[in-house]
């Protein structure tokens, strides 16, 4: 089969080092916030609410947001739920706006900003304010993921097929050195400031954490914004109301996805082998912990470990690519996964050591693999739909993530072991290899009127 070739989209070394700076802003949010301090933080404060004091063991308490009865220790998994749930609406309509806008810088600047001056809200967050702090998160995750599908969207129009698993790579490269230096710095507060047995303090200083990645999620922003450009729209909006042409836009595409079932089949590959990726990331810490029998401070330093090897990972992973293709390069990093997802189960009890090398085995797959499935998909998107396709992309990112964490909870119920609740997770990589191979991607490139890259 004969393409036709056609003109790379061209931008410069400063726009494309301003887009990489939008991951090294963004990522603040997920490792400081999400991955360590929101979770206890917010639990904290809604036990607190409940009657519970500080550092109880177990909390029974109920409280009553909206007049409806949540046991305290729930309310954030509930939030975390229903931020999930209101992304699955927000995040194509958010992308469809993108794709008719002249200005989706502006669009960035605005979920940025909204997003990081939520996370800064948590400065207020004192006492039993738990329902502001859940108001605060849910308005945070959800600009946070509007702010992702704009981002991914520009991917395109940086470079050509060619050039695009190496920009990706490179972004999501810095994206984990940003994380791990903001989270290193706010540890490192953890370390000097606490005293034990003074729960206050320790909630206090937790909630600064939090503020910090919204101060660095801000700053950081402003260095894209300067140095990246506006990209005419394919399709740009005609009418007065560009949010309600992008709501009839989204109904048309998604009408017209349809005519490109290689797309689809790839994003349902991404589907199963991302939630196995995402379900190993959530509860590691809890194998860890639970099966192991591991200190706070060991899960700590493996999340640091995971943080600056993925950094690595991605880099290697991206020079790879360049040799043998994005598709190989993804498939040998399923392979990697289900290794080490296996090599857990062997993992010795209270020995720290092994875990922590297995946590940077995870990092030089993790920031590889998901970088790649970035910009392999870049490449199975029509044009001018950038925004729209990498919301559904987001969506099957974030939106389905119950599905191993399910597989995980049904298997330790059956067993009683967290060892073969995290080896049930291997069916994921197993099954994500088998469809992502079966997606012959030269010809789903060429369906979506691509050109393909040299290798793949």
């Amino acid at each position: 089969m004969t393409t036709t070739t056609e003109p790379a989209p061209t931008s410069t070394r400063s726009e494309r080092t301003g887009w990489y700076f939008y991951d090294w802003a963004n990522s603040a949010f997920q490792t400081t916030v999400i991955a360590v301090f929101l979770g206890p933080f917010l639990t904290a404060v809604a036990e607190k609410a409940a009657g519970c004091p500080l550092g109880a063991d177990e909390c029974d308490a109920n409280v009553h947001p909206l007049g409806i009865t949540v046991a305290a220790g729930s309310f954030y998994p509930y939030m975390v739920s229903l931020s999930v749930l209101l992304t699955v609406f927000v995040l194509p309509v958010m992308g469809a706006v993108a794709d008719r806008s002249a200005h989706k810088k502006r669009l960035l600047a605005g979920a940025a900003f909204m997003g990081a001056a939520a996370t800064c809200g948590f400065a207020f967050v004192t006492g039993e304010r738990y329902l502001l702090g859940g108001v605060l998160f849910l308005i945070a995750n959800i600009s946070f993921g509007a702010s992702i599908v704009v981002y991914h969207s520009y991917l395109p129009q940086l470079s050509g097929p060619d050039e695009r698993d190496n920009i990706s790579s490179r972004g999501w490269a810095l994206g984990y050195l940003g994380g791990f230096l903001l989270l290193a710095l706010n540890l490192v507060a953890v370390t000097l400031f606490s005293v034990e047995g003074d729960d206050q303090r320790t909630l206090d200083i937790a909630r600064w954490s939090i503020v910090s990645a919204g101060v660095w999620w801000g700053l950081f922003t402003l260095v894209p914004l300067k140095w990246m450009r506006e990209h005419p729209a394919l399709h740009a909006s005609t009418g007065a109301n560009v949010i309600l042409d992008g709501f009839v836009q989204l109904a048309r595409t998604v009408r017209g996805m349809r005519a490109y079932p290689l797309t689809l089949f790839f994003l349902l590959a991404f589907l199963v082998y991302n939630d196995g990726i995402q379900t190993v990331i959530a509860l590691a810490s809890q194998f860890g912990s639970e099966e192991l029998g591991l200190e706070t401070n060991t899960l700590i330093i493996t999340i640091l470990v995971v943080q600056l090897t993925a950094f690595f990972g991605a880099l290697g992973l991206g020079r790879l690519a360049g040799k043998v293709g994005a598709r190989k390069t993804v498939l040998l990093s399923l392979v990697l996964w289900t290794v080490v997802v296996l090599a857990a189960y062997w993992l010795p009890s209270e020995a720290p050591l092994p875990f922590i090398a297995l946590g940077a085995a995870i990092g030089i797959v993790l920031g590889g693999s998901q970088a790649l499935s970035r910009s392999l998909f870049s490449q199975l998107i029509p044009k001018g739909k950038e925004g729209e396709y990498y919301g559904f992309y987001e969506i099957s990112d974030k939106g389905t993530s119950w599905l191993g964490p399910l597989a995980f909870g049904l298997v330790f119920q059956l067993t009683n072991s967290y060892r073969v609740g995290i080896v049930a997770l291997v069916v994921f990589f197993v099954v994500g290899f088998v469809l992502l191979a079966m997606v012959p991607i030269r010809r789903a490139i060429v369906a979506v009127g691509n050109t393909p890259p040299r290798l793949l």
